[in-house]
């Protein structure tokens, strides 16, 4: 499965309505860290259909960091029935993005 552009626009319905666990990821062009984290989120995508993932463009879309209260990127949300499960921030491997989001 690919991942998901999330703006404001889609964020209700693809990811508050998502029938899957979901994984975001909030980023920026500028930031060094969220071009490191960027092609293993892009992996976890292809390699775990069973989990809708999304990356959200903090420049483009401050409202929903602010509503997710992201003050640090990268930063990267686990949801599950449209709820925070666990989040983290910070880049990381791929085998600690895995492993935070329980695979």
């Amino acid at each position: 499965m690919s991942v998901m552009n999330i703006t404001s626009e889609n964020f209700e319905q693809e990811i508050m309505g998502s029938d899957r666990p979901v994984l975001l990821d909030f980023w920026a062009s500028w930031c060094g860290p969220c071009r490191m984290v960027s092609p293993i989120v892009d992996e976890i995508a292809e390699d775990h259909p069973e989990i809708r993932v999304g990356k959200i463009n903090v420049d483009e879309q401050p409202e929903l960091a602010g509503q997710f209260g992201v003050m640090s990127i990268p930063s990267l949300f686990y949801m599950e029935n449209g709820k925070v499960v666990r989040k983290t921030m910070g880049a990381m491997p791929k085998q600690q993005i895995l492993k935070f989001i329980g695979k």
